[in-house]
């Protein structure tokens, strides 16, 4: 791919961590990246499981100063932006620059609707019935989206 090239993405039906990884190895190779519909993303797994570990994660704090983190988000687009976050080499500079060119948007924004949006075909989903969308994930931990 072209270094500087920007990316429109449609997360609708994408899996999470497919997409994460394609999306890292592509930021570390200096593309621009825009995901649109982050709550759409799909997470495989049980229900239950993937609430419990995320309010696992949620809950950790030292006893010291509970201040400190580490910290795990409930928004659909942070949530994507951390996954994202994880599979790039974020101790390094090279890391922090190749996430700095990450975007995400919950919905669709007014002033991208007129992109060409590409898919991605490693990321699509496969049948299954044990999974779940981001955004049903972030309001099971906590987040209450905004009325439009």
């Amino acid at each position: 791919m072209e270094k500087g090239k920007e990316i429109y993405i449609d997360g609708t039906e994408l899996i999470l961590g497919r997409l994460s990884s394609w999306l890292a190895k592509r930021l570390l190779a200096g593309e621009k990246i825009t995901v649109v519909n982050a709550q759409s993303l799909i997470i495989s797994g049980r229900k239950s499981f993937l609430i419990e570990s995320h309010l696992q994660k949620r809950a950790r704090a030292t006893h010291t100063n509970p201040r400190r983190g580490p910290f795990y988000p409930r928004y659909p687009d942070r949530i994507l932006r951390r996954t994202v976050r994880g599979m790039l080499p974020w101790k390094t500079s090279s890391g922090k620059l190749a996430y700095r060119k990450l975007s995400a948007y919950i919905d669709m924004p007014e002033n991208l609707s007129d992109k060409e949006f590409i898919s991605v075909p490693e990321a699509k989903r496969n049948l299954s019935n044990r999974y779940m969308t981001v955004g049903e994930l972030s309001k099971a931990i906590g987040w209450v989206p905004k009325n439009k």
